[in-house]
C-alpha cells in the first residue's frame, strides 16, 4: 500500500531527474540511493564543519584568555581579631574567600561532583550529551538551555556573562576545552570551588559555609556539605534566607541521592543525613560586622597602606589587635550604663583600651549601638574631636614636675583674676565644687583635680611648654603652632582644646610604660591571599617624651586614693580597692563631656567618654559618680580579669623624704608632716619660708623688734606666710597677691595672719660684742673685733673706743675688723648710732699677752711671839 503515498512517488520522480532509472526494488536501485544519501550526508558535514570552523574562530578572536581563569582579585578580605576570630569580610559586591582544596572536606567535593557532572573527571571540558539536550532546547522549544559541565560553569562565572546567547555558549564551549588542557580536573575544582555562587553575597564555598553555619569549610558535616552542594544550581531559589526558605531541603535530599547512586555514600549514610536534614540550623541571618566602628577605622588604615580596590577585592587576611572577647563586654557596659542615664539626657558612649607598651587597640566602643538608627550611632566618637576637661591636666602637671616643681610643691586655691583675651574681661577660673581650698600641695591639687592650681601651674610653666609636652605624647590636635597658641588661653589646662579620645589613651600610654611615646596600632600582620606576609608588626621601642622620673610622680599622684579625697571622697567608683590604678577624669564646665582615664603600670589604658553626639550639655553628672566613670569601671575590672596590675615601682632615682605638710620643705619644729617623692636635686632647701616661727612681742603680739629680740624679749608662734612667686610679673604678682590676701582675711585660724608691725619701742638699739670675749688674755697683738648692732633703722657707724679713745669708725655690716695692740691691758667699749639715736655696749677688759688683770699685792703674814717660858 506504501507504493501509491504521494512522497513515495514525488521521491522516485526526483531520483529519475538526477539519473536514476526505474528499475523496480532492485539492490542496485538500493546502493545508488545510499551512495547519494552518503554523498549528501558528507557534504552536508563537511559544509557544517567549514561554518562552524568559520564561527569558532570568528568568536574565538575575541575570547579572553584561559589562565585568567586563575582569579587574581575579587576575593573577600577578612579582618580578624588577635585570635583570629572573624569581624569581617570586606568586599565590593561579591564575598569570596579563597581556599585550597585539600581544606574542602571530601564530602563537599563529591557532592559537587555528584549533582553537578558526574563525569567531571572523565570528560574533556564538556559533555555531547548535554551539548544534544542543549541543541534539542533550541530546536523544540526555542531555549538555550543544557547541561554545563563544572568546567563551563567555571567559566561562565569567571570569564564570561551569564547571557543566554548562541555566542556566548560557543565561547564557553572554546573556553573549556583550552582551559581544561591548561589545567589539572583538581585545579579546576578548586577554581570552581573557589568561584561557584551560594546566594547574596556568598562566593566560593569559604564564604557560603561562613555565612550558612559560621564556621569553616573543614569543619562541615555530610549533611552541611549537601545543603551546599545543592545551592550553585539555583542560588536564591535553594537559599534558606530566601522567599522559600524550605526549598532546599528537596534539593538536599537529591544531592544525597545520586552520591549513593555514583558510590559515594551507602544508604544508612543517605538515611543518617537525612535524619540530620530536619535538626539542622542556620547561622543567625544578622550579618551585623563584629566590632564595627573598629573594622571601619580599620578599613580605613588599610586603604591608606594598599588602596580601596586591593582591600576589597584582594582577599588580604588581615589580623587585627583587637580582643573580641574585651571588645564584646565593653560594648555591653557602654550599652547599658548609657540606657540607665537617658533621662539626664547622656545619650551616648564610647571606650578606648590600649596595651599602653605596644600602641595595640583591645578594644574600641565607637557609640552605645553601631546600628542604631536613632541617632549617629555609625559615628565613632572615639574619633571625633571634643573637649576633655580636666582629664587634660596630667599633661601640665608633667610638664611642671619636668621644670623643678614637686609634688610637695605648695599652691594658693583662691579666686585670682588671670589675663583675659579682652583686658576688660579678665579670666577668673572656678572649681568644680565651687568652694577655693587655700594652700594645696601638687599632690592634692591634681589629685583632686582642683581647677585654680592647674591654672596657676600653667601660667607658670608656660602655654608652649605646655603644649609641646602635649603634642609630644600624642595629643594631635594640641601642637603648639602658631594658630594654636593665639586660640588657646589658660583655660587649655582646663580642657578648652578640643582631642580625641584615642590620642587621649594613646598619649597617656607614655604614663604607663615609662615616658615612651607609642602610636595607636590596629594592625597585627597582613597577608594577601596566597599566604605572603605584606606586613607584620614587630615590637618597637617608643621615643622617649617624659623621663622616668616625671611619669612616675604623675603615676604616684593619680593612683593615691588619699589625694583625691578632696572632691571624690573615699569610695568613690574610680577607687578599685587593691588594684594599683592611676586615673583622672573630667567634664567640661558646660557638661557637654565627661571623661574618665586610668592605666596600670604597662598593662592597660581604658578611657571613656559620654555625651550628647549632637552637643547638647547632659543635665547631670558626677566625675567618678555618673557618665563615664561606671563604664570605666566595668571594662577596667573586666581588663583585670586577664591582665596584672604590678605597683607603680620607683625608679632608682627618686627620693623620698618626710616634708612638711603645708610648705613641702623638709620637716622642722615637729609640724605634721608626711612623705613625698621628689626627682633629685628638687627638695626645697634652706629655712622653710612658708611655715614659719615668727618672735613677737608677748603683750601685743606683733613682730618683735631686733633689740627686743636681742634681749630675749619676745615668744615665737606658729603661721603661714604666702606670697606669689618671684618669678612673674609684678602684674602677675599684685593678682596672685591680692587673691591671697583676700582669701586669708576670710579665715578664721589665726595662723594665716601672721603680724606685719613692729612692736612698740622701735627706736631702741643694742650693740653686743661678739669679739674679743670680755675678761680673757689674747696670745696674738692683732685683735679681731667683731660687733653686732641690733636695731630697725639702718646702722650709721660703729666706733670701736680703746680705753676711752675712738680708735676705729665701722660704717658698712659686717662690722667686723683686726686692730693691732701692743702687749699690756685694754678697756674695750663699742658705740653704734642708728636712727639718730646712741647706744653703747658694756666696757670689756682684755689682756694682750699679759693677763686681763693685774694681779693683787701679797699681804705680809704676822710675827708669832713664843710663849713665856714657864717660871720655875
Amino acid at each position: 500500500m506504501f507504493h501509491h503515498l504521494p512522497w513515495r512517488r514525488a521521491w522516485r520522480k526526483r531520483l529519475q531527474k538526477i539519473g536514476f532509472r526505474k528499475v523496480g526494488n532492485s539492490s542496485s536501485v538500493r546502493a545508488k540511493i545510499l551512495r547519494g544519501v552518503a554523498l549528501l550526508a558528507f557534504f552536508s558535514v563537511l559544509f557544517l564543519a567549514l561554518v562552524s570552523s568559520v564561527l569558532f574562530a570568528w568568536y574565538a578572536k575575541d575570547l579572553p584568555r584561559p589562565d585568567r581563569v586563575v582569579r587574581r582579585e575579587g576575593f573577600a578580605t577578612q579582618i580578624l581579631d588577635r585570635e583570629g576570630k572573624l569581624l569581617w569580610d570586606v568586599y565590593s559586591e561579591q564575598r569570596r574567600i579563597p581556599v585550597a582544596l585539600d581544606q574542602v572536606p571530601v564530602y563537599l567535593r563529591q557532592a559537587v561532583i555528584a549533582v553537578e557532572d558526574k563525569d567531571f573527571y572523565t570528560h574533556e571540558g564538556f559533555d555531547p550529551r548535554g551539548i544534544l539536550r542543549a541543541v534539542k532546547n533550541i530546536i523544540l522549544y526555542r531555549r538555550l538551555q543544557g547541561g554545563s559541565t563544572l568546567t563551563q560553569q567555571l567559566v561562565k562565572n569567571v570569564l564570561l556573562t551569564s547571557e543566554r546567547t548562541l555566542p556566548r555558549k560557543i565561547k564557553e564551549f572554546l573556553l573549556s576545552v583550552q582551559i581544561e588542557r591548561r589545567f589539572s580536573k583538581d585545579e579546576i575544582l578548586t577554581m570552581y570551588l573557589n568561584e561557584a555562587p551560594f546566594g547574596g553575597t556568598a562566593w566560593g564555598v569559604e564564604a557560603a559555609s561562613e555565612v550558612y553555619f559560621g564556621k569553616k569549610v573543614s569543619e562541615l558535616s555530610l549533611i552541611e556539605s549537601a545543603i551546599l552542594a545543592g545551592f550553585p544550581q539555583r542560588p536564591t531559589a535553594y537559599s534558606p534566607f530566601g522567599p522559600n526558605p524550605k526549598a532546599y531541603l528537596g534539593r538536599t535530599r537529591e544531592v544525597l541521592r545520586r552520591m549513593r547512586e555514583d558510590g559515594y555514600i551507602n544508604k544508612d549514610q543517605e538515611q543518617e543525613a537525612e535524619t540530620a536534614l530536619s535538626q539542622i540550623t542556620f547561622a543567625p541571618t544578622d550579618t551585623s560586622i563584629l566590632a564595627p566602628h573598629f573594622v571601619m577605622y580599620v578599613r580605613e588604615k588599610l586603604a591608606e597602606l594598599y588602596g580601596d580596590q586591593v582591600v576589597e577585592q584582594g582577599g588580604l587576611r588581615v589580623t587585627t589587635s583587637l580582643d573580641l572577647t574585651l571588645q564584646e563586654k565593653a560594648q555591653q557596659f557602654v550599652s547599658e550604663e548609657i540606657s540607665k542615664v537617658t533621662g539626664v539626657h547622656i545619650t551616648n558612649g564610647a571606650a578606648v583600651v590600649m596595651d599602653p607598651r605596644s600602641g595595640e587597640i583591645l578594644a574600641m566602643v565607637g557609640s552605645k549601638d553601631f546600628w542604631a538608627s536613632d541617632y549617629d550611632g555609625q559615628v565613632n566618637v572615639s574619633l571625633a574631636l571634643r573637649q576633655p576637661g580636666s582629664a587634660i591636666k596630667p599633661v601640665t602637671y608633667a610638664t611642671a614636675f619636668g621644670r623643678g616643681y614637686t609634688p610637695a610643691t605648695p599652691i594658693m586655691d583662691v579666686q585670682t583674676e588671670f589675663p583675659g583675651r579682652v583686658p576688660e574681661e579678665p579670666y577668673i577660673p572656678v572649681n568644680y565644687d565651687g568652694n577655693y581650698h587655700g594652700p594645696l600641695s601638687l599632690r592634692f591639687a591634681l589629685g583632686s583635680s582642683i581647677n585654680v592650681p592647674a591654672v596657676k601651674i600653667l601660667q607658670l610653666i608656660g602655654l608652649r611648654d605646655m603644649l609641646t609636652t602635649a603634642h609630644e605624647m600624642g595629643f594631635t590636635t594640641l601642637s603648639p603652632s602658631q594658630e594654636n597658641m593665639q586660640r588657646f588661653g589658660l583655660s587649655v589646662t582646663l580642657g578648652g582644646g578640643e582631642v580625641k579620645l584615642i590620642d587621649m589613651v594613646s598619649a597617656y600610654s607614655s604614663l604607663a610604660n615609662g615616658g615612651l611615646r607609642v602610636e595607636p596600632v590596629s594592625l597585627l600582620r597582613v597577608e594577601d591571599r596566597s599566604g605572603k606576609v605584606l606586613l607584620e608588626q614587630k615590637p618597637l621601642e617608643g621615643r622617649r617624651v617624659l623621663t622616668g622620673e616625671v611619669a612616675f610622680l604623675i603615676n604616684n599622684v593619680l593612683s593615691d586614693n588619699s589625694a583625691r579625697l578632696i572632691t571624690f571622697g573615699p569610695n568613690s567608683l574610680i577607687n578599685i580597692s587593691g588594684s594599683n590604678i592611676a586615673v583622672k577624669t573630667g567634664t567640661t564646665n558646660d557638661r557637654r563631656d565627661n571623661w574618665t582615664v586610668g592605666w596600670t603600670n604597662g598593662t592597660a589604658v581604658v578611657g571613656v567618654w559620654v555625651g550628647n553626639n549632637d552637643n547638647t550639655p547632659m543635665r547631670e553628672v558626677a566625675s567618678g559618680v555618673t557618665g563615664a566613670a561606671p563604664i570605666w569601671r566595668r571594662i577596667f575590672l573586666e581588663v583585670l580579669r586577664t591582665r596584672d596590675d604590678p605597683p607603680f615601682s620607683a625608679p632608682s632615682g627618686i627620693e623620698t623624704h618626710k616634708v612638711d605638710a603645708v610648705s613641702g620643705y623638709p620637716e622642722h619644729d615637729g609640724y605634721p608632716s608626711r612623705d613625698e617623692s621628689f626627682i633629685p636635686g628638687t627638695l626645697p632647701s634652706g629655712e622653710d619660708p612658708i611655715h614659719v616661727k615668727l618672735k613677737v612681742c608677748r603683750s601685743s603680739g606683733k613682730l618683735a623688734t631686733s633689740a627686743q629680740i636681742a634681749n630675749g624679749d619676745y615668744e615665737e608662734k606658729e603661721f603661714f606666710v604666702f606670697q606669689p612667686p618671684v618669678v612673674l610679673s609684678s602684674e602677675v604678682q599684685a593678682r596672685w597677691k591680692k587673691g591671697i590676701d583676700e582669701w586669708a582675711t576670710s579665715q578664721s585660724d589665726g595662723r594665716y595672719h601672721p603680724p606685719t608691725e613692729l612692736c612698740e619701742g622701735q627706736g631702741e638699739i643694742v650693740v653686743r660684742v661678739k669679739s674679743p670675749v670680755d675678761k680673757t688674755q689674747l696670745s696674738s697683738n692683732d685683735v679681731a673685733m667683731d660687733v653686732e648692732v641690733f636695731s630697725d633703722s639702718s646702722v650709721e657707724w660703729v666706733q670701736i673706743m680703746v680705753d676711752g679713745v675712738v680708735r676705729d669708725t665701722l660704717a658698712n655690716r659686717p662690722f667686723r675688723t683686726t686692730m693691732f695692740l701692743s702687749d699690756g691691758r685694754y678697756t674695750l667699749k663699742f658705740r653704734a648710732r642708728s636712727g639718730g639715736k646712741e647706744a653703747e655696749s658694756g666696757e670689756l677688759a682684755i689682756g694682750v699677752n699679759v693677763p686681763w688683770e693685774v694681779p693683787p699685792t701679797p699681804t705680809p703674814s704676822p710675827t708669832l711671839t713664843p710663849p713665856p717660858t714657864p717660871t720655875p
